[in-house]
C-alpha cells in the first residue's frame, strides 16, 4: 500500500444548478459558458484567484478546493451576495427554463489532494451531499424570484457566521439536511440572499428533517390537514407553503409553517416542538 500525504484543512464550496437535466442541449450549452462566466466575474469582484482553486466539473456545475488561506468570511459573506447580484443580471428578461438559479454548499475539512480519481475526503462527501439535499433544493423553490440558496455546515456556522455576524443572523434557518438512501444527515444552516427566513436561534433538531424526494417533486401524496386560506405570520416573520416538517424553523414540504416564532400563528394544525 503506497504511503498516504497528510490531508491538507480546505474552504470546500459545491455549486450546483437547479433545473439543468430539464433544459435542451442549446440551453445546457449556453447555461455551461453562463455559470462558467458569472463564477469568474464574481471571483474576481471578490478578489479570489478562480484559476488558483483545484475544481471537479459537472455540467451542471462543480466542487471547488480553495486555495490554502483562503478567508472563509470572505466566502460566507462576500462571494455569495456577489454571485446573486450578477445572477440577477444575467437572468432578467431571460424566460425561465433560460434563467439560471444556483444551489451553494459551504464547508471545510481535511482533503486528500493527490487522490487517484478525485479528492478523498469526508468534508468533500459532506459539502456534495449538502448541496444535493431535499432541504436546499426546496428552500430555492420556496423563493422563485431568487437567484441563489446557500447552505453552510453548522460548524462553519457555528465558528464563521455567528461569530463575526457579516450577515444577519435571522435571515439564517437551521435544517438538518439529510438524503437517507446515502446514509446522511448533518446539521446546517440554509441562506437565500434578499428573502427573510427568520431564524429559531436552535441548532437544528434531526426530527425536522424532510423526507426525500427527487429535484422538482410537488404535492403529490400530501396530506394536507387545513382548508382555506393560508395563515400569513402577523407583524413580522413568514409562512413557508407546503411544508410538512414540524416546528417554527421548518423548511420542506408539505404543510404550510410558520417561522415567525409566534406560536398563535402556526394555528392547531401545527405546534413547536
Amino acid at each position: 500500500m503506497p504511503y498516504i500525504k497528510d490531508p491538507d484543512r480546505r474552504v470546500l464550496v459545491a455549486v450546483d444548478m437547479e433545473s439543468y437535466s430539464r433544459r435542451d442541449n442549446v440551453l445546457q450549452y449556453r447555461a455551461q459558458l453562463t455559470f462558467q462566466e458569472v463564477m469568474a466575474a464574481a471571483c474576481s469582484e471578490v478578489g479570489f484567484d478562480r484559476a488558483s482553486w483545484q475544481t471537479q466539473q459537472g455540467g451542471d456545475g462543480e466542487l471547488a478546493v480553495l486555495p490554502q488561506g483562503t478567508s472563509e468570511r470572505a466566502v460566507l459573506a462576500r462571494l455569495t451576495p456577489v454571485l446573486d447580484r450578477l445572477l440577477r443580471e444575467t437572468n432578467r428578461g431571460l424566460s425561465d427554463e433560460a434563467r439560471i438559479r444556483l444551489r451553494v454548499a459551504v464547508h471545510e475539512g481535511p482533503v486528500h489532494l493527490d487522490g487517484a480519481n478525485g479528492f478523498p475526503s469526508d468534508a468533500v462527501v459532506t459539502v456534495c451531499r449538502l448541496v444535493d439535499s431535499p432541504q436546499l433544493k426546496t428552500a430555492l423553490r420556496q423563493f422563485p424570484d431568487a437567484a441563489i440558496a446557500l447552505i453552510v455546515s453548522d460548524r462553519l456556522y457555528q465558528d464563521i457566521v455567528r461569530q463575526y455576524q457579516d450577515l444577519r443572523l435571522d435571515h439564517f434557518q437551521p435544517v438538518t439536511a439529510r438524503i437517507a438512501d446515502k446514509g446522511f444527515e448533518a446539521a446546517a444552516w440554509i441562506y437565500v440572499p434578499g428573502e427573510s427566513i427568520p431564524a429559531t436561534g436552535k441548532r437544528p433538531d434531526p426530527r425536522d428533517s424532510v423526507p426525500d424526494q427527487p429535484d422538482g417533486a410537488g404535492d403529490a401524496g400530501v396530506d394536507h390537514r387545513r382548508s382555506g386560506p393560508r395563515p400569513r405570520p402577523a407583524g413580522g416573520g413568514q409562512v413557508f407553503r407546503d411544508n410538512q416538517i414540524g416546528g417554527t424553523g421548518a423548511i420542506g414540504t408539505g404543510n404550510s409553517v410558520s417561522v415567525s416564532g409566534r406560536p398563535e400563528d402556526l394555528g392547531s394544525w401545527e405546534s413547536p416542538r
